[in-house]
């Protein structure tokens, strides 16, 4: 009974020791700056790509699915192959903004297969963002196009640091690819 009378003195007593500065001395310590992290190019993919299946507007939204139909995986930390069967499944936005949701999978050169997610946005000028959707060539610099991969992999595999390390992509769409350069924030 003291014991719960106790811990309720003490509760009670809580936020009149806030008010009086019991924080103080820890809001009163400037923070430390915070390194900025580093990229470092894990990979690039080439994704293959079939035509766009039209769902048509859902709940206001223009959605479609893009068929992954294989492709490569070149780089200093990971090579291998795309395998087909995933797909990039997309929300239009009012303002043709791409809400970009790609799940596929990945056979590395040691036969090891690995799953990615990957989400991002696509966006940019109306004018760019048509020729993008008549399958022209357009320079990346002029479009934002950056997706935030995961990875699923065993974790006590070769490939386990993909299940544990934060990536940042930068992707660049054409007619019948998506070239993604995979950078390891460090």
């Amino acid at each position: 009974m003291t014991d719960a009378l106790h811990r309720r003195t003490l509760l009670k007593a809580m936020p009149a020791l806030a008010l009086t500065g019991a924080a103080t001395p820890l809001a009163a310590t400037p923070p430390a700056a915070l390194a900025t992290p580093a990229l470092t190019l894990a990979m690039r993919l080439r994704v293959l790509i079939g035509a766009p299946q039209e769902l048509g507007m859902v709940d206001g939204v223009r959605k479609r699915i893009i068929p992954i139909t294989g492709g490569t995986v070149e780089g200093p930390r990971l090579t291998g192959r795309i395998l087909p069967g995933g797909a990039d499944w997309q929300s239009i936005r009012a303002d043709g903004t791409a809400d970009i949701l790609a799940r596929y999978s990945i056979a590395a050169s040691d036969g090891t297969i690995l799953s990615i997610t990957n989400p991002g946005y696509r966006h940019g000028p109306a004018p760019v963002l048509a020729r993008i959707a008549k399958g022209e060539a357009v320079d990346p610099a002029l479009y934002y196009f950056r997706t935030t991969p995961r990875f699923d992999v065993a974790s006590d595999g070769p490939h386990a640091w993909l299940g544990r390390t934060v990536f940042l992509c930068t992707a660049a769409r054409y007619g019948d690819h998506v070239a993604l350069d995979i950078f390891a924030v460090g």
